[in-house]
């Protein structure tokens, strides 16, 4: 690796692998799912200013702007929704939220692509990635044994550990699981014999925790990713694709052991999760969300409009309630129209244009960085699958995780130039940095302003928790804060004081 990359970017991949696999042992603040998702705003914040102090420096900051343009429609989608629905508490937390996420990942990829460290980055992402699953890893096994040792037999009710809900872990497996095989392809100390070994007990370990806990989302968003990474990429993602189906078998054979035989020494009887065939309760969630997004087509009804409407079908009106529909996509149609996945659409198909052509490349063998492409590729590709069906793009957890590949993708995406851009920026006049500085410094206030109502927003829940344990009583329902139940309809809202 690059020694000018290395330093700068192992400690800032550790602290978000750090921040949501081993939240329990971290001193929290507002709790670890506040705590993350205040982490989590400022990176973002932190990630645009430094990418446009960056750019600004060099004079470079309209090269920016043939990068962005895709980015356009959807940052617009949010931001409309902002002026449209402007009376409601808190309305502009959560669209300057995903505004300012999508544009993170989009400049902070153009950057490091333009200083040619796309390849040091994505190595960085991975060692990190390596370290804390096998530590995640290891850490399980005792958790194991004390289960087993005080005979609990109920496995999945503790294990995967660390996180209040299986389906936060289960984000991030879907985001790092296809990253595994690079542990052993792509690593300076890859044929180090202990290395090896502890790449393949991670593998097994993570693989047999998405059998354990019957994690359906993921198991479907991987099976898409790698069976699409095979389908484009061919012979030249054979490594990758023998790697990744390695794992899953020493999985199975650590389930068979773990699950199955162990259990079955030790208690009277088994108890293994099943996989369920119905869509546990998601299918009234998402027709409320279809007869929302078509109320005001193409806008949305506003946002947090999901926890604040007047309820339009009977079958959402008699279900359980959560935070969201568990399907990315209908939520953000039914808060910010039909418009915002038009231009979720349009930034997909920038991105495949340029990935195409990358693919061609690696196919013939031409491109160094060839196996980084195709594990990040398989990686994001198995997140917007299980986006569909899980909160992927609102659990803190996952998208810390998931702006760090996001990012690395999109520094791949396309080729880095042959010299980097930013080197000549001595032969740049003052007035374009002088203006870049400018914007950020602009930047740099608005987003305070936006985080100084984020802290309120939580201030505002925190206050609401007594009276509504008390008076509503459903349960937490998180969304952007754990109790994410806030604001809700009226008739559910305390009196006015």
């Amino acid at each position: 690796m690059k020694n000018k990359s290395f330093p700068v970017l192992v400690p800032v991949f550790a602290l978000l692998f750090g921040s949501v696999l081993f939240a329990d042992f971290i001193p929290s603040v507002f709790g670890a799912y506040a705590d993350q998702r205040v982490l989590l705003s400022l990176l973002l914040i932190a990630a645009i200013v430094l990418g446009l102090g960056r750019l600004s420096y060099n004079g470079q900051l309209a090269s920016i702007v043939p990068e962005l343009w895709p980015f356009l429609l959807l940052v617009f989608s949010f931001l409309l929704a902002v002026l449209q629905y402007h009376s409601g508490p808190f309305y502009l937390v959560e669209p300057v939220f995903y505004a300012l996420y999508f544009l993170a990942f989009g400049i902070s990829g153009y950057v490091i692509r333009t200083e040619g460290l796309a390849r040091e980055a994505a190595q960085a992402l991975v060692v990190v990635a390596a370290v804390a699953c096998f530590f995640y890893a290891a850490m399980t096994i005792t958790v194991y044994l004390f289960a087993i040792t005080d005979d609990f037999s109920r496995l999945d009710q503790i294990i995967p550990w660390g996180f209040v809900n299986i389906r936060y872990w289960s984000h991030i497996a879907t985001w790092v699981v296809p990253l595994f095989p690079l542990f052993l392809l792509v690593v300076p100390c890859k044929r180090n014999r202990l290395w090896r070994l502890g790449a393949a007990f991670t593998g097994a370990i993570w693989w047999w925790l998405l059998f354990l806990s019957s994690s359906r989302g993921s198991m479907v968003g991987l099976l898409f990713g790698f069976v699409l990474v095979w389908a484009c990429f061919g012979r030249a993602a054979l490594p990758w694709i023998k790697l990744f189906a390695r794992f899953a078998v020493y999985g199975l054979v650590a389930w068979l052991i773990l699950s199955v035989v162990i259990p079955s020494l030790v208690f009277d009887e088994i108890q293994v999760r099943g996989l369920k065939a119905d869509s546990s309760g998601r299918m009234p969630l998402w027709q409320e969300a279809w007869a929302m997004s078509l109320l005001h087509f193409p806008f949305g009804m506003g946002p947090q409009s999901w926890l604040t409407h007047d309820i339009l079908t009977d079958a959402y009106r008699a279900s359980r309630k959560f935070g969201h529909p568990h399907n990315m996509y209908l939520m953000w149609a039914a808060e910010y129209g039909w418009i915002s996945i038009v231009g979720l659409a349009l930034l997909c198909c920038f991105a495949l244009r340029h990935w195409w052509r990358q693919v061609a490349v690696v196919r013939a063998g031409q491109a160094p960085s060839g196996l980084l492409l195709v594990a990040f590729t398989a990686s994001v590709l198995s997140a917007l699958v299980h986006a569909g069906v899980s909160a992927v793009f609102i659990a803190p957890g996952s998208m810390l995780v998931g702006v760090a590949i996001l990012t690395v993708f999109w520094a791949l995406m396309k080729p880095e130039p042959a010299q980097p851009t930013m080197a000549a920026y001595a032969t740049q006049s003052r007035l374009p940095r002088m203006a870049g500085y400018a914007l950020t410094v602009v930047f740099l206030v608005a987003s305070t302003v936006w985080f100084g109502e984020v802290l309120r927003y939580r201030q505002a829940m925190a206050d609401d928790l007594d009276y509504y344990q008390n008076e509503v009583s459903l349960g937490h329902l998180p969304r952007f804060w754990f109790h994410g139940y806030f604001p809700r309809h009226l008739s559910q809202m305390p009196p006015q004081k």
